[in-house]
Protein backbone atom coordinates (compact mmCIF):
# COMPACT_ATOMS: atom_id res chain seq x y z
CA UNK A 1 0.00 0.00 0.00
CA UNK A 2 1.35 3.47 -0.66
CA UNK A 3 3.04 5.55 1.75
CA UNK A 4 2.73 2.39 4.48
CA UNK A 5 6.50 1.61 5.51
CA UNK A 6 7.86 -1.94 5.03
CA UNK A 7 8.05 -3.57 8.15
CA UNK A 8 11.11 -4.82 9.37
CA UNK A 9 11.97 -8.17 9.09
CA UNK A 10 14.60 -9.22 11.90
CA UNK A 11 15.99 -12.80 11.06
CA UNK A 12 17.11 -13.34 14.50
CA UNK A 13 18.30 -16.77 13.43
CA UNK A 14 21.10 -15.13 11.66
CA UNK A 15 21.70 -12.18 14.04
CA UNK A 16 21.04 -14.40 17.50
CA UNK A 17 24.09 -13.98 19.89
CA UNK A 18 25.94 -17.05 21.18
CA UNK A 19 27.80 -15.72 24.20
CA UNK A 20 25.87 -14.32 27.09
CA UNK A 21 26.33 -10.41 28.03
CA UNK A 22 27.55 -10.75 31.70
CA UNK A 23 28.60 -7.52 32.46
CA UNK A 24 25.54 -5.41 30.51
CA UNK A 25 22.96 -7.86 32.55
CA UNK A 26 24.88 -7.39 35.61
CA UNK A 27 24.76 -3.89 35.36
CA UNK A 28 21.44 -3.31 34.14
CA UNK A 29 20.22 -6.05 37.65
CA UNK A 30 22.33 -3.68 39.79
CA UNK A 31 22.81 -0.09 38.68
CA UNK A 32 20.45 2.82 38.42
CA UNK A 33 23.09 3.64 35.37
CA UNK A 34 24.31 1.60 32.42
CA UNK A 35 26.33 2.93 29.85
CA UNK A 36 27.44 1.47 26.31
CA UNK A 37 29.90 2.75 24.16
CA UNK A 38 29.04 2.30 20.50
CA UNK A 39 33.19 3.10 18.72
CA UNK A 40 33.11 2.81 14.49
CA UNK A 41 33.25 4.60 11.62
CA UNK A 42 30.32 6.47 9.85
CA UNK A 43 27.96 3.57 10.43
CA UNK A 44 28.27 4.41 13.55
CA UNK A 45 29.13 7.98 13.59
CA UNK A 46 25.92 9.07 11.00
CA UNK A 47 25.60 10.39 7.67
CA UNK A 48 23.83 12.88 6.52
CA UNK A 49 20.49 13.72 8.03
CA UNK A 50 20.04 10.02 9.02
CA UNK A 51 19.73 9.29 13.07
CA UNK A 52 22.62 6.58 13.19
CA UNK A 53 22.14 3.31 15.10
CA UNK A 54 23.42 4.51 18.54
CA UNK A 55 20.77 6.74 19.26
CA UNK A 56 18.02 4.48 18.40
CA UNK A 57 19.57 1.75 19.96
CA UNK A 58 19.54 3.40 23.32
CA UNK A 59 15.88 4.41 22.81
CA UNK A 60 14.83 0.65 22.28
CA UNK A 61 16.82 -0.04 25.80
CA UNK A 62 14.84 2.65 27.36
CA UNK A 63 11.36 1.65 26.44
CA UNK A 64 12.21 -1.80 27.56
CA UNK A 65 9.61 -2.51 29.99
CA UNK A 66 12.50 -4.64 31.76
CA UNK A 67 14.35 -1.76 32.08
CA UNK A 68 11.63 0.81 33.49
CA UNK A 69 14.07 3.55 35.82
CA UNK A 70 16.96 2.71 34.45
CA UNK A 71 19.25 5.53 32.90
CA UNK A 72 20.99 3.68 29.59
CA UNK A 73 23.04 5.79 27.97
CA UNK A 74 24.70 4.54 24.34
CA UNK A 75 27.52 7.11 23.44
CA UNK A 76 28.19 7.48 20.26
CA UNK A 77 32.03 7.48 19.34
CA UNK A 78 31.87 7.03 15.43
CA UNK A 79 34.08 8.96 13.70
CA UNK A 80 33.75 8.62 10.15
CA UNK A 81 36.41 6.90 7.62
CA UNK A 82 38.58 5.46 10.23
CA UNK A 83 38.80 1.97 10.42
CA UNK A 84 39.88 -0.65 13.47
CA UNK A 85 43.41 0.41 13.76
CA UNK A 86 42.55 4.30 14.17
CA UNK A 87 39.69 3.38 16.39
CA UNK A 88 42.45 1.26 18.66
CA UNK A 89 43.96 4.44 18.86
CA UNK A 90 40.75 5.93 20.29
CA UNK A 91 40.40 3.11 22.97
CA UNK A 92 42.07 4.27 26.42
CA UNK A 93 39.47 7.84 25.72
CA UNK A 94 36.65 6.77 24.19
CA UNK A 95 36.43 3.46 25.27
CA UNK A 96 37.83 2.25 27.78
CA UNK A 97 37.62 5.86 30.18
CA UNK A 98 34.00 5.35 29.73
CA UNK A 99 33.98 2.28 31.89
CA UNK A 100 30.53 0.70 30.10
CA UNK A 101 29.10 -2.36 30.70
CA UNK A 102 29.12 -2.91 26.79
CA UNK A 103 31.17 -2.19 23.74
CA UNK A 104 29.63 -2.15 20.27
CA UNK A 105 32.89 -1.52 18.15
CA UNK A 106 31.77 -1.30 14.42
CA UNK A 107 34.70 -2.80 12.12
CA UNK A 108 35.55 -3.46 8.82
CA UNK A 109 33.72 -1.65 6.38
CA UNK A 110 36.57 1.16 5.48
CA UNK A 111 38.86 -2.02 4.97
CA UNK A 112 36.71 -2.82 1.69
CA UNK A 113 35.57 0.89 0.81
CA UNK A 114 39.13 2.47 1.17
CA UNK A 115 40.77 -0.83 -0.35
CA UNK A 116 43.98 1.68 -1.25
CA UNK A 117 44.61 2.35 2.64
CA UNK A 118 43.57 -0.06 5.04
CA UNK A 119 45.47 -3.90 4.23
CA UNK A 120 43.25 -6.52 5.22
CA UNK A 121 45.95 -8.35 7.55
CA UNK A 122 46.55 -4.70 9.89
CA UNK A 123 43.05 -4.68 10.15
CA UNK A 124 42.96 -8.14 11.01
CA UNK A 125 45.61 -7.70 13.75
CA UNK A 126 44.09 -4.51 15.14
CA UNK A 127 40.97 -6.32 15.77
CA UNK A 128 42.52 -8.95 17.70
CA UNK A 129 44.98 -6.69 19.43
CA UNK A 130 41.57 -4.45 20.36
CA UNK A 131 39.71 -8.06 21.63
CA UNK A 132 42.65 -9.01 23.08
CA UNK A 133 42.60 -5.52 25.56
CA UNK A 134 39.17 -5.56 26.05
CA UNK A 135 39.14 -9.50 27.43
CA UNK A 136 41.43 -7.82 30.61
CA UNK A 137 38.20 -5.42 31.11
CA UNK A 138 34.69 -5.37 32.70
CA UNK A 139 32.75 -5.23 29.82
CA UNK A 140 30.98 -7.15 27.15
CA UNK A 141 32.28 -7.07 23.47
CA UNK A 142 29.92 -6.94 20.33
CA UNK A 143 31.76 -6.69 17.04
CA UNK A 144 29.78 -5.34 14.33
CA UNK A 145 30.23 -6.55 10.85
CA UNK A 146 29.86 -4.40 7.10
CA UNK A 147 26.82 -3.40 5.77
CA UNK A 148 25.66 -4.97 2.79
CA UNK A 149 25.58 -1.68 0.36
CA UNK A 150 26.54 -1.25 -3.50
CA UNK A 151 29.56 0.27 -2.38
CA UNK A 152 30.92 -2.68 -1.01
CA UNK A 153 29.28 -5.41 -2.70
CA UNK A 154 30.34 -4.30 -6.06
CA UNK A 155 32.28 -7.33 -8.24
CA UNK A 156 35.60 -5.94 -7.90
CA UNK A 157 34.50 -5.30 -3.84
CA UNK A 158 32.99 -8.03 -2.72
CA UNK A 159 35.67 -11.09 -2.53
CA UNK A 160 37.36 -8.39 -0.12
CA UNK A 161 34.46 -7.96 1.80
CA UNK A 162 34.43 -11.52 2.77
CA UNK A 163 38.19 -11.67 3.61
CA UNK A 164 37.25 -8.73 5.58
CA UNK A 165 34.20 -10.87 7.10
CA UNK A 166 36.16 -13.94 7.62
CA UNK A 167 38.95 -12.00 9.47
CA UNK A 168 36.17 -10.08 11.57
CA UNK A 169 34.64 -13.76 12.62
CA UNK A 170 38.18 -15.54 13.56
CA UNK A 171 38.81 -12.55 15.74
CA UNK A 172 35.95 -13.39 17.49
CA UNK A 173 36.07 -16.78 17.75
CA UNK A 174 34.83 -18.60 21.02
CA UNK A 175 35.22 -15.11 22.98
CA UNK A 176 32.77 -12.63 21.36
CA UNK A 177 29.46 -12.05 19.49
CA UNK A 178 29.24 -10.75 16.29
CA UNK A 179 26.04 -9.15 14.95
CA UNK A 180 25.97 -9.93 11.23
CA UNK A 181 24.83 -7.04 9.89
CA UNK A 182 26.00 -7.79 6.62
CA UNK A 183 24.41 -11.48 6.65
CA UNK A 184 21.32 -9.57 8.13
CA UNK A 185 20.90 -6.89 4.43
CA UNK A 186 22.25 -9.48 2.39
CA UNK A 187 19.20 -11.38 3.26
CA UNK A 188 16.90 -8.51 2.79
CA UNK A 189 17.94 -8.69 -0.61
CA UNK A 190 18.33 -12.21 -1.80
CA UNK A 191 15.72 -13.87 -0.20
CA UNK A 192 13.34 -11.36 1.09
CA UNK A 193 13.47 -9.97 -2.32
CA UNK A 194 13.78 -5.83 -1.14
CA UNK A 195 16.00 -4.25 -3.72
CA UNK A 196 19.16 -3.16 -2.62
CA UNK A 197 18.62 0.85 -3.51
CA UNK A 198 16.07 0.57 -0.56
CA UNK A 199 18.90 0.04 2.12
CA UNK A 200 21.06 2.88 0.96
CA UNK A 201 20.59 6.77 1.83
CA UNK A 202 19.41 7.90 -1.82
CA UNK A 203 21.16 11.03 -0.90
CA UNK A 204 24.64 9.23 -0.69
CA UNK A 205 26.39 9.44 -4.09
CA UNK A 206 28.81 6.72 -2.67
CA UNK A 207 26.10 4.25 -2.28
CA UNK A 208 27.13 3.25 0.55
CA UNK A 209 25.51 4.51 3.70
CA UNK A 210 22.66 2.54 4.76
CA UNK A 211 18.70 4.24 4.10
CA UNK A 212 16.61 5.09 7.30
CA UNK A 213 14.37 2.14 6.50
CA UNK A 214 17.46 -0.27 6.83
CA UNK A 215 18.81 2.08 9.72
CA UNK A 216 16.12 1.55 11.65
CA UNK A 217 15.98 -1.98 11.02
CA UNK A 218 19.25 -3.15 11.81
CA UNK A 219 18.46 -1.60 15.35
CA UNK A 220 15.85 -3.01 15.87
CA UNK A 221 17.51 -6.39 15.04
CA UNK A 222 20.70 -5.33 17.45
CA UNK A 223 18.10 -4.68 19.56
CA UNK A 224 16.73 -7.98 19.68
CA UNK A 225 20.38 -9.46 19.93
CA UNK A 226 21.36 -8.32 22.59
CA UNK A 227 18.31 -8.47 24.68
CA UNK A 228 17.80 -12.46 23.85
CA UNK A 229 21.37 -13.29 24.79
CA UNK A 230 21.82 -16.12 26.51
CA UNK A 231 21.61 -15.36 30.15
CA UNK A 232 24.97 -15.66 31.99
CA UNK A 233 25.90 -18.79 33.85
CA UNK A 234 25.52 -18.42 37.56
Amino acid sequence: MPGVPRPCVSHPDLVAFKYPLPHLALSLKRQRRTRIVAIGSSSTAGEGNIVPYPHRLELALRRDSNNYGRMIDVLNRGFGGQEAQDELSRFEPDVIGEAPALVIWQVGTNAVFHDEVYSPDAVGAAIVAGLDWLAGLAMDVVLMDLQYTTAIVKPEKIGRARDILSRIEAAAANRVNVFHRFALMECWCVQDGIPIDELIDPTDNDRLHMSEWATGCVTEALYGAIAGAPPPSV
